[in-house]
């Protein structure tokens, strides 16, 4: 235990001291994080030993998305926004619902085995973006405000509309009780509901104190640093205890609370923030070092193909389509499309299906771990070079 603490600590401190070196770089930090993971894991050199079950890797991640989620949302531009929602309206409305119905289409063509059901669970699966792997992106200033914002919406939002999608298929493929409430419209009007509520309303309450306790100096410089994480861990945790959405309540909490706080929002950000980036920092260590080491060798011809193909064809084709009409330039399209990278949700998601004991889960897993791993590599090399080349080419005169 105490040399996995010291690797990690090591790890931490050093990769800290040269995080804006590595920046600058095609190499992203998630790369990094999981290479670590796989060299020092198990099938690796064995060093690192991150005793973590399926459930711990699930907590993780889901609170590491929870953060991330909350302060990209925070540092949102609510009037560019106000101008482009179309952007993230047409990719949440007509995408979304495309890319999973695409991607039921290929699972069909290359896993025969697998029932009909089964692939719709895995297209879903894959469907949503990951915010802390889009982070690259949608906090480059380079990139067009309206596709940054449309792109920050777009992760923060698809997750939380894909968990009552995913609770239905499981339970009309299993029949488990656990999973029945899914498979109705009123759960998941109630889910996304009950998620914008307690963002709302736990962030309204904590804006209002953090203005009350800094105006009577009751806060000190110490206790600054932690208000803003434990809000949007609160409202990832209450909404889920309730039976609603953590995600979208840690968005909307978010986006409040930029609009609410916005003279002292950086400073209080700034913790959370580096929290976050610690807790991905954990999270995709533990993926290469537990997860990925394990499933290399089961990797078939068609798991690569469908993991290829889901970065691809699946996600972009369908955000072409959906932004028809929109006054964007192709070029813009294809860069909103390219970059829908697959991550934390997919790693909550892949573990909620793994425990459901489909039949065939296994191969559900297996593609879920190699489509994950394509897209740390493939939308970490690309992102810095893509940014830079859309930065000088037409996508600068796009307006949404």
């Amino acid at each position: 235990m105490y040399a996995t603490l010291v690797l990690l600590g090591l790890f931490v401190f050093v990769y800290s001291a040269i995080a804006g070196g590595v920046e600058r770089t095609p190499v992203t930090g998630p790369i990094v994080f999981t290479a670590f993971g796989l060299a020092l894991g198990p099938v690796g050199l064995g060093w690192l030993h991150l005793d973590l079950d399926q459930e711990g890797l699930r907590t993780l991640a889901e609170l590491t998305l929870a953060l991330v989620l909350f302060t990209d949302a925070a540092t949102a531009d609510l009037s560019v926004l106000g101008r482009s929602w179309r952007i993230p309206e047409r990719l949440l409305g007509i995408g979304l619902p495309l890319t999973i119905v695409l991607g039921f289409a290929a699972g069909v063509l290359l896993f025969p085995e697998l029932g009909w059901l089964e692939i719709a669970i895995l297209a879903t699966m894959l469907a949503p973006t990951d915010a802390a792997l889009g982070k690259a992106v949608v906090t480059n200033t380079s990139v067009p405000a309206n596709v940054r914002e449309g792109l920050n919406v777009e992760s923060g939002l698809n997750d939380g509309i894909c968990v009552p999608i995913l609770l239905a298929l499981l339970a009309l493929a299993t029949g488990v009780e656990q999973y029945r409430p899914g498979f109705s419209l009123g759960f998941f009007a109630e889910a996304i509901g009950i998620g914008v509520a307690v963002g709302v309303a736990l962030t309204l309450a904590a804006a209002w104190l953090l203005r009350l306790s800094t105006r009577q100096g009751w806060i000190t410089e110490t206790w600054r640093q932690l208000p803003v994480v434990a809000l949007a861990l609160s409202c990832f945790g209450l909404a889920q205890w309730l039976g609603g959405s953590g995600f979208i309540a840690a968005f909307a909490g978010g986006l409040l609370y930029g609009a609410l706080a916005k003279q002292e929002k950086h400073a209080l950000l700034l913790a959370a923030e580096g929290t976050g980036d610690t807790l991905a920092l954990v999270t995709w260590v533990a993926f290469g070092a537990g997860v990925v080491g394990q499933t290399m060798g089961y990797i078939s011809g068609s798991v690569l193909l469908y993991a290829v193909l889901s970065l691809t064809l699946i996600r972009m084709v369908p955000v072409y389509l959906s932004l028809w009409g929109l006054p964007l330039r192709p070029d813009a399209k294809l860069f909103i499309g390219w970059f829908g990278p697959r991550g934390l949700a997919s790693i909550v998601f892949g573990i909620l299906v793994f425990t459901a004991d489909l039949p065939g889960g296994d191969t559900l897993t297996v593609t879920a771990v190699c489509t994950i791993l394509l897209s740390i590599l493939l939308h970490g090399l690309t992102a810095n070079p893509l940014v830079g080349a859309f930065a000088k080419g037409s996508g600068r005169g796009c307006d949404g």
